[in-house]
């Protein structure tokens, strides 16, 4: 079952002359008490707000410190996850008495964007209520908890966690009070210069409570002197670089904004009774009946209230924008639009693209699914070769598996694939996939498809070679562990062991996007990075150390990466940052 708490308890920040002998800014994060609201008083009031206060790690009761790791038999599911990971979807929904249970519905929909936690947060009677989990969507929330969420505005977050095992704490929404109100966020990308900003901020008396970017954004608005609110919200976002599609809720205003560059995707929609819905992805607008409107535009602030509607400020500077490929390539639904291109046809014309360019003689295609199944059709139906399921999925394999004492080769990707012998033996198989990040995965899928009597195997990749880590939001290995920034397509072929391999050529990819393709960020296959990331960044440790999670750093070895080189490539950015400095 998944932990969830509705409990608020304050972070304190430093402010100039509250006006109260209370600490001026609270951040409300998730706490392991029970499901039951405890309701946020408006901070202006001199009694003692109905809610605890607690140091208590919130995810102890889960990992307490004297508890022995796993047995060896237990086989975490993501030991055999090759792919790039989408961090984070948002939504958010203005103006509808169902709001809570359409963005529950919202979030559904973008679940592949995030499976490790989840959170809501409604507004009811100028009073914002908050409910966070662990887990899948359909976990965290019940007909109880989503009825303990009334009001017409809520947000909504899924969120994948870097570690091995998901931070209650620092599941979103945030949600925080400061002297002029409370606000909540939901935030999808990632802040280049996060450390920087936390550095100055705890300098001048901030105090975090999580280890997220995000809640920069919530001390940068707390400080700020701009009047009106949204113009908070502007004033800290001049300060951030880096990837962010965020939405806000204040007790009377839903607000989204997306960085200059537009990396991570915003769209906006409306419902038949004039509700506004902001989402990451427009197949959650189909979900809940809401019409695809538009995007929300790179460095654009939109704010929707009762007395004005929907105002539209764009008042970032806005360069020429760098949307993440990736959308298109894995991260988003095919029947999701995404910066205003279906994702199915671009991922269709991917395959027709690689059968062209990258043709072999064979007897059936097949996809590794579910990504690779859009560019396999692309590619038969251009070669004139029938598709197949060559390999299924299976849908129902949970976080832990375990393993028979006799050990089982390639045991997690059998876990999640089952070759069909009758579709494979005998034959030369076409198999597209959509990328190879390490390539460990690719070489068991190519295992098991020879041992289910494939004569021969040939790779084809619906995207070009990755060979530099993404600092927008995604989480990707270091460039040391990309098998593409390691070794030559042969060298990989003879590692993964098929009879060919080809990948997207880099300028076919740009040729199909044509006019837009000045408008994509290719960091990932060039290593040119629209916006230097400036500081090293977490991966796979995520908050393994911040979040009370015991282990020896023996057992997370690899988790800091190094900052990018330089254009030049002469020198690192950022050097190591040290495990003596944690």
């Amino acid at each position: 079952m998944a932990a969830s708490t509705t409990n608020l308890s304050p972070l304190s920040s430093h402010l100039s002359k509250p006006i109260t002998n209370k600490p001026p800014f609270y951040l409300f994060p998730q706490t392991l008490l029970n499901p039951l609201y405890f309701p946020l008083k408006p901070l202006f009031r001199t009694h003692k707000p109905h809610c605890t206060v607690s140091s208590k790690n919130p995810i102890a009761d889960f990992f307490p410190a004297n508890k022995p790791d796993p047995e060896p038999s237990f086989i975490p599911s993501f030991t055999d996850d090759d792919k790039p990971r989408e961090e984070c979807g948002v939504v958010g929904i203005f103006g509808d008495p169902e709001a809570s249970r359409l963005c529950y519905l919202a979030l559904h929909a973008l679940q592949h964007r995030g499976q490790e936690g989840a959170g809501i947060v409604a507004v009811n009677n100028n009073v914002l209520q908050s409910i966070t989990g662990v887990g899948l969507v359909s976990d965290v929330f019940n007909e109880t908890k989503l009825s303990q969420l009334p009001g017409e505005m809520a947000i909504g977050h899924v969120r994948y966690s870097t570690a091995g095992s998901s931070m209650l704490k620092n599941v979103q929404p945030f949600v925080a009070g400061y002297r002029f109100g409370s606000v909540g966020v939901a935030h999808n990308g990632n802040l280049v210069n996060y450390r920087t900003l936390r550095a100055s901020l705890e300098d001048n008396g901030s105090i975090f409570n999580t280890s997220s970017d995000t809640e920069v954004v919530l001390h940068l608005i707390a400080i700020s002197k701009a009047r009106p609110f949204f113009l908070r919200i502007v004033d800290a976002c001049e300060k951030l670089e880096g990837a962010y599609s965020m939405v806000f809720v204040t007790e009377d205003k839903l607000v989204a904004v997306r960085d200059p560059y537009g990396f991570r995707p915003l769209v906006m929609g409306r419902r038949t009774n004039g509700a506004v819905v902001f989402a990451s992805e427009t197949c959650a607008l189909d979900l809940i009946e809401a019409t695809y409107e538009r995007e929300v535009n790179p460095g654009e602030v939109l704010v929707v209230d009762k007395k004005d509607g929907v105002q539209s400020l764009c008042l970032l500077p806005h360069p020429e924008p760098k949307q993440c490929i990736f959308e298109h390539i894995y991260f988003a639904l095919p029947n999701s639009v995404v910066f205003g291109r279906s994702v199915y046809e671009s991922r269709h014309v991917f395959g027709e693209i690689l059968a062209t360019e990258a043709p072999v003689d064979c007897d059936v295609v097949i996809a590794v699914p579910d990504s690779g199944v859009v560019a396999a059709l692309g590619y038969a139906a251009k070669a004139g070769v029938p598709f197949q399921q060559g390999l299924i999925r299976s849908h129902y394999v949970g976080r832990t598996f375990i393993e028979p004492s006799q050990k089982i080769r390639d045991f997690g990707v059998k876990l999640k694939l089952s070759p069909v012998r009758g579709v494979l033996e005998g034959k030369r198989v076409v198999v597209v996939d959509d990328s190879i990040v390490r390539g460990t995965t690719s070489s068991k899928i190519v295992r098991l498809i020879k041992e289910a009597g494939a004569k021969e195997v040939h790779m084809r990749i619906a995207s070009p070679p990755i060979i530099g880590s993404c600092y927008y939001g995604v989480d990707t290995p270091s460039a040391e562990e990309l098998i593409s920034n390691r070794m030559s397509v042969e060298e990989i072929r003879e590692f993964i062991g098929c009879d060919s391999l080809a990948f997207l050529p880099f300028d076919s990819l740009q040729k199909m996007l044509a006019s837009d393709s000045q408008k994509f960020c290719y960091a990932c296959f060039s290593g040119k990075y629209p916006v230097m990331p400036k500081e090293v960044k977490v991966k796979k440790v995520g908050d393994f150390l911040d979040d009370g999670l015991n282990g020896p750093m023996d057992s997370i070895d690899g988790g800091w990466v190094r900052g990018p080189k330089n254009i030049d490539g002469e020198k690192e950015i950022d050097p190591l940052y040290q495990q003596s400095k944690i």
